[in-house]
This record gives C-alpha cells, structure tokens and sequence, in this order.
C-alpha cells in the first residue's frame, strides 16, 4: 500500500505533541524523536517516529503518511540526528525499504507486527553514536 498523497489526520497531529514528549526515553523503546532542520527555513523540527525494525547499525520506521512527507524530505536534504532509548545517534543514509528488508532486519514481536501491518513504504536511517 503506497501512501503518497496522504496526509496525517488531525488527530496525529494532536498525539504527536504528546508523542513527542515521551519519544526517545529509555521506557518507551517503540518510539524515537528524529531531530531535523527545514530546507528552506532552517528552523528546528523534532518529530516523534516508531521504530519498526533494528540491527546493529541501522533502524527502520514505518511510513504510513508516505515518502514524501517534510521530515523525510528534510532528512533527506541535510540529515539529523535521533534519539532513541535515551541515546542520541547521527543520521546518515537515509534510503527507501520495502517491506521484505524490513522483515529481514526485524525479529520478534516487532517482525510479527510488521508482517501484519499493511504498509509498504519504510525508512532505513544508518545510525552511528553522536559525536563520533
């Protein structure tokens, strides 16, 4: 299922500020905080994501609101950073995945999930801790 075109309803909007609050700490492991500049404006954007899948040295997120949403455009165009478990990682190569990389990378109940979830279209961001 491609969601391109599809924009997040208000309600996402509403749980995204609460979302982003919680994202990134340690007890809340499904979801992380991607921290991204604008393109054009510069300005600052923290936006709340859930972790579909890991492995040692990359994540996957799910994209139900499609490709082409701002703050992958903006990751895309001039990286970030994301905090995730409590830890803060840089971001680099982000790339599309489909569906069967994501299973391949993902074990447990998060693979179990994924599998069920209809979604197609995936993030893989490359992860290496900050400063190094």
């Amino acid at each position: 299922m491609t969601t391109r075109t599809r924009r997040p309803p208000a309600f996402a909007q509403a749980f995204n500020k609460i979302a982003a609050r919680l994202a990134g700490r340690r007890l809340v492991p499904l979801w992380a905080l991607v921290q991204h500049r604008g393109r054009k404006s510069g300005r600052a954007y923290r936006t709340p994501i859930a972790i579909v899948g890991s492995t040692a040295d990359s994540v996957y997120i799910g994209l139900p609101w499609g490709r082409h949403t701002d703050w992958v455009r903006n990751l895309h165009a001039g990286g970030g950073t994301l905090v995730w478990k409590g830890r803060t990682f840089a971001v680099t190569e982000p790339a599309f995945a489909g569906k069967d990389e994501v299973l391949a990378g993902t074990s447990g109940l998060r693979r179990q999930l994924a599998r069920r979830w209809p979604l197609q279209d995936y993030l893989r961001l490359t992860v290496r801790p900050a400063g190094r």
